[in-house]
């Protein structure tokens, strides 16, 4: 077993110069054109205890606004109102980010502190879009750096041809009934995807 930072470095040749002069502490050029064409983006975020969270976001390219190099701000959205990643914010004010463009193999990961902003000030930021959001997730920038393609390319994720048709799956509604034991009619997909239509 790899139990020491010291055990893991001697199985992994020392990283490339380039894999850590990369890493920026706050957006270039290059950055904040890749958060405006990105649609969808990860957060990563934990509790106190040791629990961790990871949960998709997405809207328009170029939803998350960035006002300067060293902030970034996530419109929330209507969705199951766990609030998972909301209340791990309050925690432990830590986030970690990973935007995805459609057809670019390259990620871009930012990592920074986090807290949730009500302020009108953050609000109007949004103002003209489709849905105003009621907070606003503020992230002050610690580093930030593009990452490679390989695992992108390794899955071939964007590639048309492997896309897996929604059939081989039961619907949502099915899986969840299973999952809890639940033995009335399911929410078929297409209930389903009018039911989300009105909170897009």
């Amino acid at each position: 077993m790899i139990d020491s930072k010291e055990k893991l470095r001697s199985t992994y040749p020392p990283a490339k110069e380039r894999s850590l002069r990369k890493q920026l502490t706050q957006l270039d050029r290059h950055c904040l054109r890749f958060i405006g064409l990105s649609p969808f983006v990860v957060l990563s975020s934990g509790t106190l205890e040791g629990g961790f969270d990871a949960s998709p976001r997405g809207g328009e390219p170029g939803f998350v606004r960035a006002p300067d190099a060293r902030t970034l701000l996530i419109p929330d959205a209507p969705g199951n109102n766990r609030l998972d990643t909301l209340e791990n914010i309050i925690a432990n004010g830590r986030l970690g980010l990973l935007f995805l463009i459609p057809g670019v193999d390259e990620t871009l990961r930012v990592n920074g502190t986090a807290r949730l902003e009500d302020d009108v000030s953050f609000i109007e930021h949004f103002k003209g879009e489709k849905r105003v959001p009621n907070l606003v997730i503020a992230v002050t920038v610690e580093d930030a750096y593009l990452h490679c393609a390989k695992a992108l390319m390794r899955s071939r994720l964007w590639n048309a041809d492997l896309h897996v048709k929604r059939s081989v799956l039961p619907t949502m509604g099915q899986m969840l009934n299973d999952q809890m034991d639940v033995q009335a009619p399911a929410e078929t997909q297409e209930q389903m995807v009018e039911r989300y239509r009105a909170d897009l």
